[in-house]
């Protein structure tokens, strides 16, 4: 079931990735943090030629970063220069309608008992916000939440994770960034290099990974060799398709 949802607040997290509020009056969204909706529109014609013909309906999944239990939805989304729905969403205004899709997905904390990290890059970032927020709510562990992206100017959510930080003696935050030639007196290069300074061990807590399939992949290996059971790490590929080994 798909319904009209009305774009009430929209801005930009960095120079390619706006963040959308939608709402849909009367209705109150029910999911598990780390689920996505779908955005669906008739395509035009205009935009990547040959990624579809005028009058296809595009269909693509983007993560909830809020918790449920309202008549809103907050998307961030990633505009690339040869995505279809990236530039539609992009075009959109406040007061705009967009049709959003039921929420689905297999990513979502566990047991908000046991200790977890949560491990993304980009807008792999978006389902890990979700579950965050939630375990902070509910969860009785500790956090360790990793996040990669290439320099400070593309960081998504940095104040919010700080703030989050600040306030909770439970969560530890730390930064990779990928570029080395940035002036950056933090972590340097990639996420998943930097597993085995930042855990103590790996054995003894759940694991979410989101990213780019190279990225989850390399994480799912880094995490095995550290000595994590291979059922307590749950991952989700994006963007370039599923997670194939």
């Amino acid at each position: 079931m798909s319904h009209e949802a009305e774009i009430v607040a929209a801005h930009h997290l960095t120079p390619t990735v706006k963040q959308f509020r939608l709402r849909v009056p009367d209705h109150e969204f029910e999911f598990d943090p780390g689920q996505h909706t779908t955005v669906q529109f008739e395509f035009d014609g205009e935009g990547t030629e040959g990624a579809a013909d005028p009058g296809d309906t595009v269909v693509r999944p983007y993560t909830a970063t809020n918790t449920p239990g309202g008549d809103q939805v907050t998307l961030a989304v990633k505009r690339y220069d040869d995505g279809l729905a990236s530039a539609y969403m992009h075009q959109r205004r406040v007061g705009d309608t967009v049709t959003v899709g039921e929420f689905e997905g297999n990513l979502s904390v566990e047991d908000p008992d046991e200790d977890v990290a949560f491990v993304s890059t980009g807008t792999g970032i978006t389902p890990m916000m979700a579950m965050l927020k939630r375990y902070l709510d509910v969860g009785e562990g500790h956090v360790q939440f990793l996040y990669g992206e290439k320099d400070e100017e593309h960081v998504i959510y940095r104040e919010t994770l700080e703030q989050l930080a600040s306030e909770h003696a439970n969560l530890d935050y730390t930064l990779v960034l990928s570029d080395s030639d940035y002036d950056w007196d933090g972590r340097i290069g990639h996420v998943q290099d930097h597993l085995d300074d930042v855990f103590e061990s790996v054995d003894g807590r759940d694991v979410y990974v989101c990213g780019v399939p190279e990225m989850v992949v390399e994480t799912k290996e880094e995490l095995a060799d550290l000595g994590a059971p291979d059922d307590r790490v749950f991952t989700e590929g994006w963007e370039d398709g599923v997670v194939e080994e």
